[in-house]
């Protein structure tokens, strides 16, 4: 079993989920991040004067996966929310020792459908 953790740019969460729902993943979670990485100060305008941010919005999708199926969801977020710009993002894949439904008491594999 394996985490799948993608930090994408922000437009491009519907079409990301999108992909993910064509492979019949649906436990997902999804959150608002900022970061800093190889891309450049965002610039912003308040009450007329400029500064720069380096903490650029991002959205971070997490989601866990039986092994068979990791390739296919990488391969899936990829297609879905790369640009080729600077920016577009990572996908991090760790490894899970086990998961539990906390209703059931389900664990492993079982409790991830």
């Amino acid at each position: 079993m394996k985490k799948v953790e993608a930090y994408i740019r922000t437009h491009l969460l519907q079409q990301v989920q999108d992909a993910l729902e064509g492979l019949h993943i649906s436990g997902v979670t999804v959150s608002e991040v900022r970061g800093m990485g190889a891309s450049k100060a965002v610039h912003h305008t308040f009450r007329g004067s400029q500064y720069d941010t380096k903490l650029n919005p991002r959205i971070k999708i997490e989601t866990l996966v039986p092994d068979d199926q990791v390739e296919a969801v990488v391969e899936a977020i990829k297609g879905a929310a790369q640009t080729g710009e600077v920016g577009d993002g990572k996908i991090v894949i760790y490894n899970i020792e086990d998961v539990m439904r906390i209703r059931t008491g389900e664990r492993g594999e079982t409790s991830l459908k």
